[in-house]
């Protein structure tokens, strides 16, 4: 770990032989078309167009590669010296694709960028390094070419997903979203913030001792979201409803409803019951609006029904609590 700090370990830049920086360009280049390939196989199920513009970057990679192990073999022989990007000290690096999971386009096309920025500024400063006119040439050569990927890149996307095709990988990309994360987050939030009401100001007034409600509410939060989260997940693995993650939508389900209870649970760690009921009551009204809201954004519900089916239903709920408690 401390090697990977402070660069124990590791040779600086500037004490690479020539032979030396052919290799390391070599196992970069290997490594970046690697990279290229895992991100269009991850966006190639859902984004068939924009997995291929990976691939051609991909194939140019490896066009790169293999003019650099040719000038290596002209110039050294075919024993190529192991090193890599992490042998070098201050050599920039790369996350591998599981690191950057999931796939989402617009993450996926900037990470694209940063690394042939990056691929191209090593370029530069290989060639300041090198007397010999043919690798200086190529590694010129390849400082352009990394410099031109952003432009491939455009045109390639271009030539390959044409506005109509973006607009529904785009569209694509929301509606995966919306199924793993809002919708059960939401359902989530719904239930932790509805059916958490009426046992927390049943014992409120019930018992008009915060601590008592505190705890009351606190055990229904908890025991909601897990019970919750466990029922998301175990319900639909995902792979026939497309909805993703089954572990993404226990934790967004499971997350949302412990919070939707303890909103207005927490209030009651106030000593004085009338002011930690009157804020709870302000945070219920204001997390029903927040799911009014959610609905409407996300959903697409109209606002009207929105409204009626979550504040008149949450009134409804904290009313019942209400008389109950006063029972």
């Amino acid at each position: 770990m401390l090697s990977r700090v402070f660069g124990f370990g590791r040779r600086s830049f500037d004490s690479l032989t020539e032979q030396e920086i052919l290799a390391l360009a070599i196992s970069s280049e290997e490594d970046d078309g690697r990279i290229y390939r895992a991100y269009a196989d991850g966006l190639r199920e859902a984004f068939p167009q924009s997995a291929k513009v990976f691939d051609e970057m991909a194939a140019e990679e490896d066009e790169h590669r293999a003019a650099l192990i040719d000038l290596h073999r002209k110039r050294f022989g075919e024993r190529i010296p192991l090193i890599r990007r992490e042998h070098v000290r201050g050599y920039y690096e790369r996350k591998p694709d599981w690191l950057v999971r999931p796939l989402g386009l617009d993450a996926v096309r900037g990470q694209a960028e940063i690394m042939e920025a990056q691929a191209e500024r090593f370029y530069i400063e290989a060639a300041k390094r090198t007397e010999d006119a043919s690798t200086r040439k190529l590694l010129g050569f390849l400082a352009a070419a990394e410099k031109g990927h952003g432009a491939l890149a455009h045109k390639l996307a271009a030539e390959l997903t044409p506005g109509t095709v973006r607009d529904a990988e785009a569209e694509t990309e929301r509606r995966q979203f919306i199924l793993t994360w809002v919708q059960p987050g939401l359902a989530g939030l719904m239930d932790g913030s509805v059916s958490t009401l009426a046992p927390i100001f049943a014992a409120a007034f019930a018992t008009q001792d915060t601590w008592q409600t505190f705890l009351v509410g606190l055990s229904a939060s908890v025991g909601a979201g897990i019970s919750m989260g466990f029922t998301e997940a175990a319900h639909d693995d995902g792979k026939i409803s497309g909805r993703g993650s089954p572990l993404k939508r226990g934790l967004a389900s499971g997350i949302m409803t412990a919070i939707g209870g303890l909103g207005h649970a927490l209030p009651y760690l106030i000593a004085d019951f009338w002011t930690a009921t009157m804020i709870a009551g302000a945070v219920v009204f204001v997390e029903l609006w927040a799911i009014a809201w959610i609905q409407h954004r996300f959903m697409e519900t109209p606002w009207m029904r929105a409204t009626l089916q979550v504040v008149l239903g949450g009134a409804l709920v904290f009313a019942a609590g209400v008389l109950i408690g006063n029972a």
